[in-house]
């Protein structure tokens, strides 16, 4: 590890959602440069990605800040845990701190030493085969931050292959996902776009186009889409009024458009105390 240089990056500059306070740092995990940023929530969990910037393939992390203890642990391919960061005197305003990162397998322990820095990008979670995803982030961290930019940026190079301009909320190192959304076989990338009324949420979706090896805008618009690779369907779920009016649509992709296969409108009935369907003009 110590011939590597390891980026490591936590949920960063922070989700809107019981956000209590983000930090940034960079400095030095035994020889090699780190980037490391924390956010931690009322309930004292993390979640985190960090990567070898030789190879640029992003690791989550999970963890705790438990009595001033910040513990970070990381996972191997089998799901079984592999290495720990530990920084046993954390304090979010501290401009300096020191731990330890050690591997949970050969028990081999380097020195951690950090500075605080400001932060105005967050790795993903969320990875291509040759390229990894950064958001560009503008305002103060917390619920001020907003996404400005999506990044995509070659493994092994750190080259930057793309960058796609938007206007998003931050959910942190989760805000990004990948999937196949127009059903063609090759990975296409959303970012969340924000939280509506109840669950209700929006993203943006790219689609790739493989005559110039880029992403697009898809156009696709709808209300907590879900995308099912085996039927090759696009679900929409609307709730509304505290749950008691829901909407729901199928729609097939056709040339990359959504096109609407099935409507339908349910309503709570109070006497039944059930969702019962209704013609889609009682949920407009």
């Amino acid at each position: 590890m110590t011939t590597r240089v390891l980026a490591l990056l936590v949920l960063v500059c922070g989700s809107a959602q019981a956000v209590l306070a983000q930090a940034s740092y960079v400095g030095t995990v035994g020889g090699a440069p780190v980037e490391l940023a924390v956010n931690d929530t009322a309930e004292g969990l993390l979640s985190g990605v960090y990567s070898y910037t030789k190879f640029g393939t992003p690791i989550a992390l999970g963890g705790q800040l438990k009595r001033g203890v910040l513990t970070l642990t990381e996972k191997n391919a089998r799901g079984k845990p592999a290495a720990t960061l530990t920084i046993p005197s954390f304090e979010k305003r501290a401009n300096q701190l020191a731990g330890t990162w050690r591997s949970l397998a050969t028990g081999k322990s380097l020195p951690v030493v950090l500075t605080a820095t400001n932060c105005r990008e967050l790795l993903q979670v969320a990875t291509l085969k040759d390229s990894y995803f950064r958001l560009v982030l503008q305002g103060q961290p917390g619920e001020t931050s907003r996404v400005v930019a999506v990044k995509l940026v070659a493994k092994k190079t750190n080259r930057l292959v793309q960058q796609v301009a938007v206007d998003c909320q931050s959910q942190g190192i989760h805000s990004v996902e990948v999937g196949d959304y127009n059903f063609d076989g090759q990975p296409d990338f959303s970012i969340f776009e924000s939280s509506h009324a109840g669950p209700n949420t929006s993203s943006l979706y790219y689609l790739y186009a493989p005559s110039t090896q880029r992403y697009v805008p898809s156009g696709f618009e709808g209300t907590s889409l879900e995308f099912d690779t085996k039927t090759k369907r696009v679900y929409e779920r609307n709730s509304c009024c505290g749950g008691t009016t829901v909407t729901s649509a199928e729609y097939k992709v056709v040339h990359n458009k959504l096109l609407a296969v099935a409507r339908h409108c349910f309503r709570l009935d109070e006497k039944k105390q059930e969702m019962v369907e209704r013609p889609l003009s009682a949920c407009q």
